[in-house]
């Protein structure tokens, strides 16, 4: 009896260890197409999702495809090649925004700065930030993390606490009504006009909230109870909220709008108030900025949305040529550090900052500070030899995709299609 058990054990382990083979066959002959359609249709995953997996039964083979995409093209791709392979496969891979959002694939920033991470894990990488008000597209939700794209076009998670999901028509309801732009650094939003009332919530420049009625400010008696009252905006966060902020640290959106200029003297005086402020990777708001994120901040205060990552607003712009030194560079152009390319692999961008004038430029390392590219200046930044290329984005504002005005962004718009 125990070599009958023992025959049939060994048989089954055999057919067990040939299924298996079979399986990695296909699970290798899967990832090769898999990967050959992300490379076409997906090569970025900050600004395209493609998460194709391939689910195969050990009893029959039978295999369902499954994922994400935001890319309906390269979907349809990977069908069609897996057809001409031979592997015949259900299709339960879903196209992003997920339907299961039942319309609210629309929202907006609900605090004063929140994270996004590369994976819906608190664990996982720091990707970028948002700020109060910021617009996002939603992709999907899972497990108390929201997948979201922000205005330039970055794609990550966040925590679905933070953000304000919308239908269409109440997305449309928030951009149309009137809003209020946060001018200083750093302000409070309190529960009444009181001085020294509840806090609400904290905000920072270039947050964005609804005011409560016509954008007025409430002018009190200050003279009742002296210093006990300040002249307020009544407005409504984000969340819903109802909160009260001092006219001096906001103004109205559309005349915050019309008052942007984003010229090389306006990109270098708000690049220098954030002297000093503390460097954070994945950091896009005052309270903490790595090196892309402070330019983008800096561009975003001016009216100008710019692309997330260093690498990505390299490929933006005019090229200035620094083939022979810095004579050719202008206030407000952006130069950006790495290593330069060679025969066996591209080109590594992997900082940046703005340049001033002679010879000096102002970034985000360890902290936001001015260095040179003289390498007699006392000053001098020593990571100057790694300076590969520099980029003019003034003149391409709302000329180039990846260069866009917050006026003419149709996020920050009705939606009317």
């Amino acid at each position: 009896m125990k070599k009958v058990l023992l025959v049939i054990f060994v048989a089954a382990v055999a057919i067990s260890c040939g299924g298996n083979k079979k399986i990695d066959k296909i699970q290798a002959q899967f990832k090769e197409i898999s990967d050959a359609v992300k490379k076409e249709f997906a090569p970025d995953w900050r600004s395209k999702t493609w998460e194709a997996k391939l689910s195969v039964s050990e009893s029959d083979g039978f295999m369902v495809l499954r994922g994400a995409t935001t890319e309906r093209g390269a979907k349809e791709e990977l069908l069609k090649v897996l057809g001409e392979k031979g592997l015949s496969v259900l299709d339960s891979m879903v196209v992003l925004p997920d339907p299961k959002l039942g319309g609210k694939i629309y929202g907006v920033t609900g605090s004063s700065v929140i994270n996004f991470r590369v994976s819906p894990d608190y664990a996982s990488e720091s990707a970028t930030q948002t700020i109060m008000g910021t617009p996002l597209r939603i992709l999907e939700k899972r497990g108390g993390w929201t997948r979201a794209v922000t205005p330039e076009g970055y794609i990550a998670w966040v925590t679905s606490g933070s953000v304000r999901e919308m239908t269409k028509e109440e997305y449309n309801r928030w951009m149309s009504s009137e809003k209020l732009v946060i001018t200083k650094h750093y302000t409070l939003f309190r529960e009444s006009y009181l001085a020294e009332s509840g806090v609400v919530s904290d905000g920072v420049m270039g947050g964005i909230v609804m005011s409560e009625a016509e954008v007025v400010p409430i002018r009190m008696n200050i003279g009742v109870l002296p210093g006990n009252r300040i002249v307020n905006y009544e407005v409504i966060l984000p969340n819903g909220k109802k909160a009260f902020v001092p006219e001096s640290d906001a103004m109205p959106y559309d005349k915050w709008i019309e008052s942007r200029n984003p010229n090389p003297d306006n990109i270098i005086a708000t690049a220098k108030q954030f002297l000093g402020f503390p460097y954070m990777w994945g950091g896009t708001s005052i309270k903490a900025m790595d090196c892309s994120g402070f330019t983008k901040t800096v561009y975003y205060l001016n009216g100008v949305i710019i692309q997330r990552d260093a690498s990505q607003q390299a490929l933006t712009g005019d090229d200035v040529d620094i083939s022979s030194g810095f004579g050719n560079l202008a206030k407000g152009d952006l130069l950006f550090f790495g290593t330069k390319a060679t025969a066996e692999r591209g080109e590594r961008v992997t900082h940046v900052g703005i340049y001033i004038a002679n010879g000096e430029f102002i970034h985000s390392a360890t902290s936001v500070r001015i260095n040179s590219l003289i390498p007699t200046a006392e000053n001098y930044y020593e990571g100057s030899t790694r300076l590969v290329r520099a980029k003019r984005v003034i003149p391409k504002v709302d000329m180039e995709s990846g260069i866009t005005s917050v006026k003419n962004h149709p996020w920050y718009s009705v939606i009317t299609d």
